[in-house]
C-alpha cells in the first residue's frame, strides 16, 4: 500500500554487521539501544557476511558465536581477499530480500556499506538491483585500497545520509574524512567509542527529523510509481 493508505511505508534497509560478529549480534546491538521511535520507522534485514570468523572475535565472551566476517585485509588495510565474493553475496542478498532503500552497515559492514553506491554508479557492483538512495554509517570509514577506493568515492556519494562519530572511536579521523565525501551527510557525535551508540534528547531529534525525510523521499517515489503505472497501463 502507498502513501496515501492507512500504512505508509518504511524505508528498508539491508544491514551490515561488523566484523567477526553477525546479524543476530548487530540486531541485538541496535534494538537494544534505540528506542521503539526509531525502529518504528525503518524496516531493518540482518544477514550474516559470507566467511566464516577465520580468528578471534572481540566479542567473544559478550556475544555467542557463530561469527562472520564479509573479506579479509592484511594489517594496512590496504589489499583485500575474496571482495569480489563478497559484493556479489551482497548483490545476491539484495535481490533475495529486497527491494532494499538503502544499507544500514557498523564498523567493517559501514565500510562496506559508504563505498556500495559509488562501486554501483561505476558499474562494478549491485548492477542488478535498484540504486542505493539512503545510508546509515555508525562507524565507518574509506576503503585504503586503490582500486576499490578510486571507484568507489570517484564521485561525491549522492545518497542521503547519516553518519555516527564517536569521540572516543579510533576510526573518527576515518570516518570524518568519509563525511568528507557526501553530500549534506547528517553527522551524529556521541561521547562513546567504537559502538553502536543510544540517543540522547539531542541527537532523537536529530535522527526523528532524518527518517521523516526518507519517509517522504520513500513514500514520494512511491506514489509517483504507481502514478506511473496506471497511465502506462
Amino acid at each position: 500500500m502507498g502513501s496515501e493508505g492507512c500504512n505508509p511505508m518504511k524505508p528498508r534497509f539491508l544491514c551490515l554487521h561488523g566484523f567477526r560478529t553477525s546479524g543476530e549480534i548487530l540486531r541485538k546491538q541496535v534494538t537494544t539501544k534505540w528506542p521503539q521511535s526509531v525502529l518504528d520507522k525503518l524496516d531493518l534485514v540482518y544477514v550474516d557476511a559470507p566467511f566464516p570468523c577465520q580468528g578471534k572475535s572481540e566479542v567473544e565472551g559478550i556475544f555467542d558465536p557463530p561469527y562472520y566476517e564479509w573479506f579479509q585485509f592484511n594489517k594496512e588495510f590496504t589489499e583485500h581477499q575474496n571482495f569480489d565474493e563478497c559484493l556479489a553475496y551482497i548483490e545476491d542478498c539484495m535481490v533475495k530480500h529486497g527491494p532494499f532503500d538503502g544499507l544500514l552497515g557498523f564498523s567493517q559492514g559501514a565500510i562496506l556499506s559508504a563505498a556500495l553506491p559509488g562501486l554501483q554508479e561505476k558499474g562494478v557492483a549491485l548492477t542488478k538491483v535498484p540504486k542505493i538512495k539512503f545510508l546509515i554509517i555508525v562507524g565507518g570509514a574509506k576503503f585504503r585500497n586503490q582500486s576499490v577506493a578510486e571507484k568507489a568515492y570517484a564521485s561525491p556519494i549522492q545518497c542521503t545520509s547519516v553518519h555516527f562519530i564517536g569521540e572516543q572511536d579510533f576510526l573518527k579521523p576515518y570516518g570524518t574524512e568519509l563525511i568528507e565525501s557526501c553530500v549534506d551527510p547528517l553527522v551524529i557525535h556521541h561521547p562513546k567509542g567504537h559502538t553502536i551508540p543510544r540517543f540522547d534528547d539531542k541527537t532523537l531529534e536529530e535522527m526523528h527529523r532524518f527518517l521523516d525525510r526518507l519517509h517522504k523521499e520513500v513514500n514520494t517515489s512511491y506514489t509517483e510509481q504507481e502514478v506511473s503505472s496506471q497511465k502506462a497501463s
